[in-house]
């Protein structure tokens, strides 16, 4: 073979490396972003990434297309490594024809996502594109409907995460939509199906590119985005972050660690956590801190509905998902946005072999006109719904109030937990005691001299009698009362049982969730 040969092909794949050109990469840098190629290179282990398709170039003769193609028309793909595990990965550049999907561009995308799901590893998608190649027409629009397809076939078969590094509107929302996290960077990304023109024409409303779709909007207000990164370095670490604590694929267990945190630690502190005033809130992501291996929870969704806590952590070196009601907001209690989220995550969990672990202190759902005309009755039967269907090891502690019909949907032992436990503290009943006696006694109340005393008493007597966790324990609903300081052993001991459990549902093609 000759030399020239050879030259015409490294000339060729050096001219790929540059997309759009170095003009088009300054510019890039000069909007605080990095490269496609830049963003691979953080992403993955160091000379770990594989690329497919580096030559491939768009078809369209169309408005003098023909006269402009840059091989890999706008998407770096291929497979890596992030820490040593395979995962896949496409990477848009914004750099060539301003990161918008061609025909070719999603074939490409398509290729990776299929190859993804014949060897069971994650797919990642770093997504920077103005959106469908409009000289392509309807061959574009075609391409998203092949990757959307994918997207929904792959789910809960392989994980799929989504990094919005720059524009991502129109149709092109989608697919990050149905995948499972979703990271947006602070200033330089954004998400709408419609942008602020077109909103603007349609309801007059003036509103800007982040008021619409950045990434606080999103992860504060419509819940779409999981993850509001400082940066696109911030972002690409917690994509590694997340991966340490997922498995490739739905067969798959997830990534043990030797656990350098003794498994059995005593936690003395947790024996005063509980405030004697059970009206009075305390922060629930203290104890799980303190319960966790090395005191580290990789908190998601952190900023939207924070009256429930969801995220990831390691206990004896085992992976769990962790839901919590979170005292500190709104009294831990549930409401349409935080059941959503809540059901989410617990099935990604259920999906991925994941084991749960709820922190239980609810003290009912939201009353008021806007929690039921925004559908709380139906959004708060999803979050019972994945906890019903789930079949993962599932595991609940009740630290203090569990209340009404919450009781039941925060993983009780009716609903399948494995192991339910309850700290000394905890209130078990239909309802707060004030509420209930006020019901009960409400005519002997009203007959009585001083009012305010009876219900007082009444109140004390309930307390004393069902505010808390022996009439649940003497019925089995408990499977122990422990002491706080013990909960970490107990947590492990249960996971350490658990880890070959095998349960199943009725065979069905799917049921049909409150959606």
């Amino acid at each position: 073979m000759s030399k020239d040969k050879i030259q015409q092909l490294r000339d060729l794949k050096e001219k790929a490396k540059l997309g759009g050109g170095l003009n088009k990469i300054e510019e890039q840098h000069k909007k605080g972003k990095l490269t496609a190629r830049e963003r691979i290179d953080l992403l993955l282990d160091k000379n770990s990434f594989v690329e497919t398709d580096m030559l491939v170039e768009h078809r369209s003769h169309d408005f003098g297309l023909e006269k402009q193609k840059y091989p890999g028309d706008g998407v770096v793909t291929g497979s890596g490594t992030i820490d040593g595990r395979l995962v896949f990965v496409f990477s848009q550049d914004f750099t060539v024809f301003g990161g918008s999907l061609s025909e070719a561009h999603a074939e490409k995308i398509c290729k990776i996502m299929d190859a993804a799901m014949k060897v069971g590893a994650p797919v990642i998608g770093l997504n920077d594109s103005g959106g469908a190649r409009i000289q392509e027409g309807v061959v574009s629009l075609g391409g998203y409907a092949e990757i959307f397809l994918r997207n929904t076939l792959a789910s809960g078969v392989i994980p799929q995460i989504s990094a919005i590094m720059g524009p991502c509107a129109g149709g092109a929302v989608y697919s990050p939509a149905i995948t499972d996290f979703i990271f947006m960077v602070k200033d330089t990304s954004y998400m709408f199906v419609t942008g602020p023109n077109v909103v603007k024409t349609v309801t007059h409303e003036d509103v800007t590119y982040e008021e619409l779709g950045g990434a606080l909007t999103h992860a504060t207000k419509s819940g779409v985005a999981h993850f509001a990164c400082e940066n696109e370095i911030d972002c690409l670490m917690k994509i590694r972050k997340l991966m340490s604590y997922i498995p490739s694929n739905n067969i798959d267990d997830p990534p043990f660690v030797e656990p350098k945190d003794d498994p059995y630690r005593e936690i003395k502190d947790l024996n005063t956590v509980i405030p004697e005033n059970p009206n009075k809130p305390y922060d629930m992501k203290e104890i799980i801190r303190l319960i966790v291996d090395d005191n580290e929870f990789f908190e998601i969704h952190e900023l939207f509905a924070p009256n429930i806590i969801v995220g990831f952590a390691r206990i004896g070196g085992y992976s769990v998902g962790i839901v919590a009601n979170q005292p500190a907001v709104l009294a831990g209690v549930l409401d349409n946005d935080s059941s959503i989220k809540g059901a989410r995550f617990v099935r990604f969990c259920d999906a991925f072999n994941i084991p749960l672990i709820v922190f239980e202190d609810v003290p009912g759902f939201l009353p008021g006109t806007d929690q039921e005309w925004r559908g709380i009755i139906k959004n708060g039967a999803k979050l019972l719904y994945a906890f019903c269907e789930a079949t993962v090891p599932k595991i609940t502690v009740i630290t203090r109030k569990a209340y009404g019909g919450a009781y039941d949907v925060m993983n009780s032992k009716h609903i399948r937990g494995d192991y339910n436990f309850a700290w000394p503290s905890a209130e078990i009943a239909v309802m707060g005691p004030k509420g209930a006696v006020e019901i009960i006694f409400k005519k002997e109340i009203e007959k009585a001299q001083d009012k305010e005393l009876a219900l007082q008493i009444k109140e004390e007597e309930y307390r004393e009698k069902f505010a808390n966790p022996y009439i649940a324990a003497a019925r089995g609903y408990l499977d122990d009362v422990i002491e706080p300081s013990k909960t970490r052993e107990y947590l492990y001991k249960s996971l350490k049982i658990l880890e070959n459990k095998v349960d199943s549902n009725p065979k069905k093609k799917h049921g049909n969730i409150p959606l």
